[in-house]
């Protein structure tokens, strides 16, 4: 029940996941996918992160966990096997306020992933604060079925007009906001009609076309 669910900005920020197998990988996977600046620690690497080092796209020390590994990051991942690792990453996070992430141990970790679906800069997060991972893949696997590809394409159509209004100082209240965003403007978005979709919102704000 303590869970608060957050989205984290991490361009650019270090990130330190500790393990060289599958499930770092994937690890290490998400946290490229939006930027990060990832190193890892592992005395040895599976194939795909062993090809992101050396190709330079992740930082590597080929060496087991030590103590003082943590300073400097923003957030670390544990993905090893063995349980005083993970242990006492733990509580080298707490003790230097860096947030800690332990594969399939809630009680190590000071936040968990949820099951993402994403669609463009569309995000759905699943998650049962760590009591049943299955079940959250289970409903993001359904919600993949309503939440269409179209909504990536949705997302542009809707942040460009939103751009707009702020150029041209216009504020829809967030109950326009709502109407507007109606089966026709999906519709005409989902045909690639684009131009007549930011016209369907614009009339649906109540504000006119300009340009």
């Amino acid at each position: 029940m303590g869970s608060y669910p957050i989205v984290l900005e991490l361009a650019g920020e270090p990130c330190l996941v500790i393990g060289g197998g599958a499930v770092a990988g994937r690890k290490v996977a998400g946290l490229r996918a939006v930027g990060a600046e990832v190193t890892v620690i592992s005395p040895t690497l599976g194939p795909d992160l062993e090809a992101l080092a050396r190709d330079g796209r992740i930082r590597h020390l080929g060496r087991a966990y030590r103590p003082g590994d943590l300073a400097g990051y923003r957030l670390a991942f544990v993905a090893t096997d063995d349980g005083a690792v993970t242990a006492a990453v733990a509580r080298e996070g707490r003790a230097r306020g860096v947030w800690v992430n332990a594969a399939d141990d809630p009680a190590h970790s000071d936040f968990i992933l949820p099951s993402l679906l994403r669609r463009g800069e569309l995000v759905v997060a699943v998650a049962t604060g760590g009591a049943s991972p299955a079940l959250s893949r289970a409903v993001r696997e359904e919600l993949e079925r309503h939440v269409t590809d179209d909504y990536a394409a949705l997302v542009e159509v809707v942040a460009a007009v939103r751009r707009e209004l702020r150029g041209r100082r216009e504020a829809p209240g967030p109950e326009r906001w709502r109407a507007a965003l109606d089966a026709d403007l999906r519709r005409l978005v989902a045909e690639g009609r684009r131009a007549e979709a930011r016209a369907h919102l614009l009339a649906r704000l109540g504000v006119p076309p300009w340009g």
